[in-house]
């Protein structure tokens, strides 16, 4: 984190940076804590019990959820921040399984790749949901209580938003 005592550089444009207060900066080192160590955990449970890590996971349960269990593989970038390269080698790692099979499409003057999910997959997805679930509660909501859980969900979607991303509750 940059320390004003040490380090003299200027804030863009000049101006002097709004440096974090006290309460600031914990609440900062623990958003920080929980972005670098929450994915990790969901994942090696995912990895033990079901073989998937956290975004074929992520994946399998988005195409459950969508009309015709389809998506464009720009959609599943976009689950990825936008990398097309991760979602392409995601998919093609569930592909490979047999549990997504990749289709090119002619689009309107361009073609497009979809990912659909396969019955097979349908099947993997829910048999390490349970899992999943459960350490979701155990991590996220239950230490949160019952009203913590609004509270943390609107709190999300308020930073979701500013990073221009959609709020859409099912991913």
């Amino acid at each position: 984190m940059f320390n004003p005592t040490t380090e003299t550089d200027d804030a863009p444009g000049g101006a002097e940076p709004r440096w974090l207060d006290d309460d600031e900066r914990r609440a900062w080192i623990n958003v920080c804590k929980v972005l670098l160590t929450l994915p990790g955990a969901l994942e090696s449970q995912l990895l033990r019990d079901a073989d998937l890590t956290l975004f074929g996971y992520m994946i399998l349960a988005r195409l459950d959820h969508v009309p015709e269990s389809t998506l464009r593989m720009t959609e599943i970038a976009e689950m990825a921040n936008g990398s097309l390269s991760r979602a392409s080698h995601a998919v093609a790692r569930l592909e490979k399984r047999g549990w997504v099979t990749r289709t090119v499409h002619p689009g309107a003057g361009r073609r497009y790749t979809v990912a659909t999910l396969t019955d097979e997959g349908r099947s993997h997805q829910q048999a390490a949901a349970p899992g999943h679930v459960e350490m979701v509660r155990s991590l996220v909501l239950d230490p949160l209580g019952d009203d913590g859980v609004p509270t943390i969900g609107a709190l999300c979607n308020r930073i979701v938003a500013e990073l221009g991303l959609p709020t859409d509750p099912l991913y």
